[in-house]
C-alpha cells in the first residue's frame, strides 16, 4: 500500500505486502474465498427458507441466523481489502475503522453467543427429547436470538467506545488489511489502552464461560447418544450434532490462534495464514460443515437447485 495522502484523522491499512503483484494476488484469493462463502451462506439461507419443515425447526432456525452472521462477519473486512489492493491504496477514515471495529467486535461474539444457543438446542433434543417442543418454543428461539444480537451489539459498543478513546501518536500506519484492535492499542500515546485492556480480558472469560457451556453440552449429549439402543438413532444423532461441533471447534481455535498470535509491524506468511484462519475460514466453511453430513439440508439444498433450474427453463 502507498503511504501518500494519509488523512491527519484517518489510518493507513498496509494489508499483506506494498508489491502492487502480490497486492494483486492476495484479492484474487481473498475474492474467490469472498465468493464461496457469499454463495455457500445464501444457500443455507435460502434453503431454509423455502423448506417449511426446516423452517420450522429451531436447530434450522438459528443455523439460518449463524449463516446471517457468517455473512455479515466475512463482508465487514474482506471487500474492502479487495477493493483498496486493486487500487492500491489503503486509506481509511476514521469513521470507518471505527464502524468496521464495531460490527466485525458484534459479530465475533453474537457468532460465539450463537454457537453457545445452539448447543443447548442440541443438548435438549438429545437428552430431553420429551420435552424438546415445550421448552424450545417460539419465545424461546426468539429470546435466544434475543440474547445473541443484544450481546453483540454491546461487546460491539464497548470495545469500540474503549478503543477509540485513546490518543493516538506518531504515524497511523496499521500492519493489517482491516483496523484490527490490537494494531490500534500499539499507536496509543500512553497508558490509555489499559481500558481497552480491561474491555477484552473481560469478554475473553465471558468466551471461555462459552465454550465451557458448550464442552459441557456436549459431554453430556455424547454420554446420551452413546446408551441409545438403536444404532440408527446414534448415526442421526451424530448427523446433526457432529457439525455444529466442528463449527465450533472451527471458530473456537481460529479465535484463540488471533489471541495468541505475535502483532508484528512486519508481517510474516504465519501472519498471513493466522489472518486468514480468523477472519475467513469460519464463514467460509461453515455451510460445508453442514451441509456434508446433514441429510435433511442435502434434500433442501436439492430442491433449491431444482427449483433454479425450472425457472432457468421458464
Amino acid at each position: 500500500m502507498t503511504m501518500t495522502n494519509v488523512t491527519a484523522s484517518g489510518f493507513l491499512l498496509m494489508g499483506f505486502s506494498t508489491k502492487p503483484q502480490l497486492e494483486i494476488f492476495y484479492a484474487s484469493l481473498f475474492l474467490v474465498l469472498y465468493l464461496l462463502a457469499l454463495f455457500g451462506n445464501i444457500l443455507i439461507i435460502l434453503s431454509i427458507s423455502m423448506d417449511q419443515s426446516l423452517k420450522k425447526s429451531p436447530m434450522y432456525f438459528f443455523l439460518k441466523h449463524l449463516s446471517m452472521l457468517d455473512l455479515c462477519y466475512i463482508s465487514v473486512t474482506v471487500p474492502r481489502f479487495i477493493c483498496n489492493s486493486f487500487r492500491h491504496s489503503g486509506n481509511i477514515s476514521l469513521w470507518e475503522c471505527m464502524a468496521q471495529c464495531f460490527t466485525l467486535t458484534l459479530c465475533a461474539i453474537a457468532e460465539m453467543a450463537m454457537l453457545t444457543v445452539m448447543s443447548y438446542d442440541r443438548y435438549v433434543a438429545i437428552c430431553l427429547p420429551l420435552r424438546y417442543d415445550i421448552i424450545m418454543n417460539i419465545r424461546t428461539c426468539a429470546n435466544g436470538i434475543a440474547g445473541v444480537w443484544i450481546s453483540g451489539t454491546f461487546s460491539g459498543v464497548m470495545h469500540t467506545a474503549a478503543t477509540f478513546s485513546i490518543h493516538f501518536c506518531g504515524p497511523r500506519v496499521i500492519h493489517q488489511f482491516f483496523c484490527d484492535i490490537p494494531q490500534l492499542l500499539k499507536l496509543s500515546c500512553s497508558n490509555d489502552y489499559l481500558r481497552e485492556v480491561g474491555v477484552s480480558v473481560f469478554f475473553t472469560l465471558m468466551s471461555f464461560g462459552c465454550i465451557i457451556f458448550i464442552g459441557y453440552s456436549y459431554m453430556q449429549i455424547f454420554s446420551s447418544v452413546l446408551r441409545m439402543p438403536s444404532a440408527e438413532g446414534r448415526s442421526k444423532a451424530f448427523s446433526t450434532c457432529l457439525p455444529h461441533l466442528a463449527v465450533v471447534l472451527l471458530f473456537a481455535s481460529t479465535g484463540f490462534f488471533e489471541f495468541l498470535k505475535p502483532h508484528s509491524d512486519n508481517p510474516t506468511a504465519l501472519d498471513i495464514v493466522l489472518t486468514i484462519f480468523y477472519t475467513i475460514v469460519p464463514p467460509t466453511f461453515n455451510p460445508m460443515i453442514y451441509s456434508l453430513r446433514n441429510k435433511a439440508m442435502k434434500a433442501a439444498l436439492r430442491m433449491v437447485f431444482k427449483r433454479s433450474k425450472a425457472y432457468l427453463f421458464l
